[in-house]
């Protein structure tokens, strides 16, 4: 994969995941935590059926698809902020020397295949 597109933890990037992930906390977590767990849960399975859906009747790559990968994203960074999870620091502790289970890049798994 590009490098560029996705670069390493050792990469200064001022457009990270933790910065979105603050973002979202700054615009939404006030409203998001009152709700709770279950009920911000509800909106994130919500906006997977969104973009579900323009997989279906919508053109790839196209703004509407782009802005329901962007919702899911949002509703994923509350559910984290809720449980206190540094979404970033989760997902690069698990990816970042390549598939947890067969530790190359890309893949080789069996299981994966198909």
């Amino acid at each position: 994969m590009d490098e560029d597109i996705f670069p390493t933890k050792s990469v200064a990037n001022p457009r990270s995941i933790r910065k979105f992930q603050q973002q979202i906390e700054r615009i939404y977590y006030e409203r998001d935590a009152a709700r709770g767990l279950s009920g911000s849960y509800m909106w994130f399975v919500e906006e997977v059926g969104e973009l579900a859906r323009s997989f279906i009747s919508g053109e790839a790559a196209s703004r509407d698809e782009a802005n329901e990968f962007a919702d899911c994203l949002a509703w994923l960074s509350t559910l984290a902020s809720i449980r206190g999870v540094d979404l970033e620091a989760a997902a690069w502790s698990k990816y970042e020397d390549g598939c947890p289970r067969c530790e190359h890049t890309p893949c080789d798994c069996a299981h994966r295949e198909g």
